[in-house]
């Protein structure tokens, strides 16, 4: 298997240098050559079978032969076995035609968690074998931030800097990286919001001599790798609805576009969604101009409905350059729609949806799950097609807007109970891409050992 930039200008590459790289080198974003399908005997063959065994059939095509199948094995049952839940993501009925994919139950209680478990193990594998190493930052605005710390943190062949806007992250999701002992996680407090923080990070990949001088990754849903890791949930839960006897439809709340592009992954590997919902509380990203600043993976959608035209994506990004915004055609509006749908719910009704859940079924939920469920309840689709919110966050990482909402205030898991006690480590910083780079470089490893070289 190999990787194309939706931008076509930066070379191919295979899945491991694909994974290494994050961001390709002219902006764009690194998409396989082609899908891989799965008939529906194989997709039915997952049903009753252990999660990691299933991990490793939805992303073994993916892989190619970058790294062994019983590799591949190992690292799915060490990164699964770390969850709470003996089903990793499951299903949880709440109403007649109506599920919660729950995707909280790992090391830091967030979907993240699924993705970047199995991300770090890839990736020192990899980094181990080539005798390497590498510098990672990520910008967060509050669970990849966490999950990333707890995923890469004492890896010997990885340094970790996390970026995240002071103030506007909860106390548990800053807590979960800043506590962290470890000498290679470096968390990075920025004076300013999380679009500067993102906007920072793809500065630093579009400055190729710092790149190359830390020799840069990134594990934001850039990561190819983030993404297929992603589409294997779609699959576990579809099975243990009958799929491919029926359809199932999704309901995703989305603020950078991965999660619910990872479903449109799944469909054209041909599990049978009868729909992808986008569930928001700020833009209804697919009715309108989109700003791609916000959503960046809607370029690797974009790449696809226009057919996989790196200069047609070249051209809209660079009138998003110009004037931060672009419009999409009206048939490429046409496709999106033909399988995408999307709704916004705002703050009344997310916490509406936190009491009545609570009220009708005694299940407390976060705020984003409330966004996916009151969005979930506005379409008009066929009842006998299950539905499927992704639950992206337990609610004890939002414990005061649940308690607003509510009256209930959620409690963290007895292992992180004493997590508002711990030490904290974390550096201030204002919004400086160079001054950054400069703190970055400082504390780098693979930058030392470049310079030494």
């Amino acid at each position: 298997m190999h990787y194309v930039s939706t931008r076509g200008e930066a070379p191919t590459l295979g899945f491991a240098e694909a994974m290494l790289a994050g961001l390709a080198r002219d902006g764009g974003l690194y998409v396989p050559t082609a899908w891989p399908r799965f008939d529906a005997e194989t997709i039915a063959g997952f049903a009753g079978r252990p999660y990691a065994e299933v991990a490793v059939e939805v992303i073994r095509p993916f892989v190619g032969d970058a790294i062994p199948q019983s590799d591949l094995a190992r690292m799915t049952r060490e990164a699964y076995g770390r969850f709470r839940h003996p089903a990793v993501a499951p299903l949880v009925q709440f109403g007649m035609s109506d599920f919660i994919l729950e995707l909280f139950h790992g090391p830091t209680l967030a979907f993240k968690d699924l993705a970047m478990q199995l991300l770090s193990r890839l990736m020192d594998e990899v980094l181990t074998a080539r005798g390497e190493r590498t510098t990672i930052v990520v910008a967060t605005s509050g669970d990849t931030g966490g999950a990333a710390v707890e995923a890469f943190r004492g890896r010997a062949r990885v340094d970790l800097f996390v970026l995240f806007p002071q103030g506007r992250i909860s106390d548990v999701q800053r807590r979960m990286m800043t506590t962290v002992a470890d000498d290679n996680v470096h968390t990075l407090a920025i004076e300013g919001t999380f679009d500067d923080c993102q906007a920072i990070v793809k500065g630093m990949f579009d400055h190729h001599a710092f790149r190359d001088q830390v020799r840069l990754s990134g594990v934001n849903s850039i990561n190819w790798a983030r993404i297929v890791a992603q589409v294997v949930y779609y699959f576990t839960a579809a099975v243990a609805l009958g799929s491919p006897r029926r359809k199932v439809a999704f309901t995703v709340p989305t603020g950078n576009f991965g999660d619910v592009y990872a479903g449109y992954v799944a469909l054209c590997m041909g599990l049978p969604i009868d729909r992808l919902t986008v569930a928001t509380n700020v833009n209804d990203i697919l009715a309108r101009t989109i700003d791609i600043q916000v959503a960046s993976n809607f370029e690797r959608l974009v790449f696809d409905i226009y057919r996989r035209d790196g200069r047609v994506v070249r051209a809209l990004m660079a009138s998003l350059a110009q004037s931060r915004r672009f419009a999409l055609s009206a048939s490429a509006l046409s496709a999106l729609r033909a399988v995408f749908s999307a709704d916004r719910a705002d703050e009344e009704e997310t916490a509406a949806t936190i009491r009545t859940m609570l009220r009708e079924t005694e299940q407390l939920i976060d705020p984003h799950t409330a966004v996916g469920i009151a969005v979930a309840e506005k379409e008009i689709r066929d009842q006998s097609i299950p539905m499927i919110v992704l639950g992206t966050a337990h609610p004890a990482k939002f414990p005061d807007a649940v308690e607003a909402a509510s009256g209930v205030r959620p409690q963290l898991p007895e292992w992180l109970a004493d997590l508002d006690r711990r030490p904290e480590r974390v550096i201030r910083m204002p919004v400086d891409q160079r001054a950054i780079e400069h703190h970055i470089v400082s504390a780098s490893r693979a930058a030392h050992e470049g310079a030494a070289a």
